[in-house]
């Protein structure tokens, strides 16, 4: 295999060596269209001229076809001698390989097959490929190769293209839809001092300038809320956050994730707004608002049941967890109740992560269609807002569908007081071996001290969500270039 393309190499050199010779530029500058494939081909009866990849030859005598292709669409072309002169259908056959970039002018027409043909008139190479494309024109199939030559993975599989031009529509929808809605993008630093906004483990770095310790961003929560502080009524930004944690199938290190604050809600106003976007969202980008997930079909444009996380986890653990203060008697509890097992529980060092533990597993890992959460343990968010009839409750609520959290929005903590307090505590849990906390935040208290009107805020995953429309096996198909060994 590897002989054969070091002779196919070889070859490609010596054209673009004869090119030269020929006074033929093998790589021009540019080439003027008329049009795209995609809009070529709604154009029968017209002359245009189009440019793309070949991705397909084949040459019968003094006759032939090529399919060019771009990242929307591809094209058969039709090459014969009927249209070209013999030295320009020579050049065609001998110098122009699969995988090369050129230009075509000519009619569009249907053949008696009904298959839309850009009748060659003129043929212009543009781009001289060294490499071939990979042998099975049906599609690349090696995990590893797709993933490391993205490129080869979009120009040999339809799959591949669909999924990443839904994302970037997705990702141009939310931002037309909360800009409608009165939201505001704002950018925020990557490069922060202080480790804030979520419960997960940074990425350090060196700042040498000013000679500081940096860690990326776990979330934009922090400085948001503090844009809706100094006056923004709604503001929303869509970017890449930094989680120094774990590789599996449904996480990322480097992710992209949307963030939206709105003064004066609170999370019952934030799952009225995402319930109402969502199954347009899916309309727009999707055509339907239904997914096949695993083998079920999942509708989004329906009534969401609600499950009260306090209340199933009593349910599930049969006595009031939020009470339990001691870990080593909590953890003996869920294993007397026949849960888990001592070594199961072992990677939860603080009630935080083993309530969280608990719930992953026993609640929302059964969940199959899209589902609200709501009542979540104080412990588990210092963030977010503390229920005004039990402070052992949050005002939050997640989306759940297909046993993947989709989305997360509470209602936000403006209390500097009780913040302080909670992002002490955090330190507690720290020292107790958590290195998942957050630390103490003494900007964003001081812009809490300053004020903040009531805020309602949401994240929502992109790469998750793409990963869950397509049932993707990896979290790894939604993105570009993921980062591998």
């Amino acid at each position: 295999m590897e002989q054969n393309l070091s002779n196919e190499v070889d070859i490609r050199r010596e054209k673009i060596a004869k090119l030269w010779e020929m006074g033929e530029i093998p790589y021009k500058a540019k080439f003027e269209r008329t049009c795209t494939i995609k809009e070529a081909r709604e154009k029968v009866g017209e002359h245009v001229k189009i440019a793309g990849r070949i991705i397909f030859k084949r040459v019968m005598g003094k006759f032939g076809f090529i399919q060019i292709r771009d990242i929307n669409a591809k094209i058969q072309v039709s090459v014969g001698r009927n249209e070209l002169n013999e030295e320009d259908y020579d050049f065609y056959k001998k110098m122009i390989d699969i995988a090369d970039f050129v230009g075509v002018e000519g009619e569009v027409y249907l053949t008696q097959t009904g298959e839309v043909t850009v009748k060659c008139e003129k043929i212009t190479l543009l781009s001289k490929t060294l490499r071939p494309l990979p042998e099975k024109f049906h599609g690349l199939t090696d995990t590893e190769t797709r993933y490391r030559q993205r490129y080869l993975d979009l120009i040999m599989n339809e799959e591949t293209r669909k999924v990443m031009l839904t994302r970037s529509k997705i990702e141009s929808f939310i931002r037309s839809y909360l800009e409608k809605n009165g939201f505001i993008e704002v950018e925020t630093p990557v490069l922060q001092r202080n480790v804030s906004g979520a419960s997960a483990k940074p990425f350090f770095t060196h700042h040498n300038a000013l000679d500081a310790e940096c860690n990326l961003r776990i979330a934009t929560e922090t400085w948001l809320k503090m844009c809706i502080g100094a006056g923004f009524d709604r503001v929303f930004e869509l970017g890449k956050d930094f989680r120094n944690e774990g590789m599996d199938p449904s996480h990322l290190q480097e992710f992209t994730q949307v963030e939206w604050y709105a003064s004066y809600w609170d999370f019952e106003d934030n799952i009225r707004f995402f319930k109402n976007m969502l199954p347009k969202l899916l309309k727009e980008c999707l055509g339907t608002t239904k997914v096949n997930y695993q083998g079920q079909e999942v509708e989004f444009d329906c009534e969401w049941p609600r499950i009260d996380y306090v209340a199933k986890m009593k349910e599930i653990l049969g006595f009031d967890f939020l009470s339990e203060n001691d870990l080593d008697s909590f953890k003996k509890k869920v294993v007397e109740k026949g849960l888990f097992s001592y070594g199961d529980l072992e990677e939860c060092k603080t009630i935080r992560t083993l309530i969280d533990y608990i719930y992953k597993r026993q609640i929302r890992a059964k969940i199959v269609n899209p589902t609200i959460l709501y009542n979540y343990p104080a412990v588990l968010i210092p963030l977010a807002r503390r229920n005004d009839k039990d402070k052992r409750i949050i005002d939050v609520f997640q989306v759940v569908a297909g046993g993947a959290e989709l989305v997360k929005a509470y209602s936000e903590l403006v209390d500097p007081i009780l913040q302080r307090k909670t992002l002490e505590e955090q330190l507690e849990e720290k020292a107790q071996g958590d290195d998942e906390t957050m630390d103490v935040d003494e900007d964003f208290l001081l812009a809490m001290e300053h004020g903040m009107p009531p805020i309602s805020g949401l994240g929502f995953g992109i790469d998750r969500f793409v990963q869950f429309i397509f049932d993707l096996p990896n979290i790894r198909d939604t993105i570009l270039f993921p980062l591998m060994k």
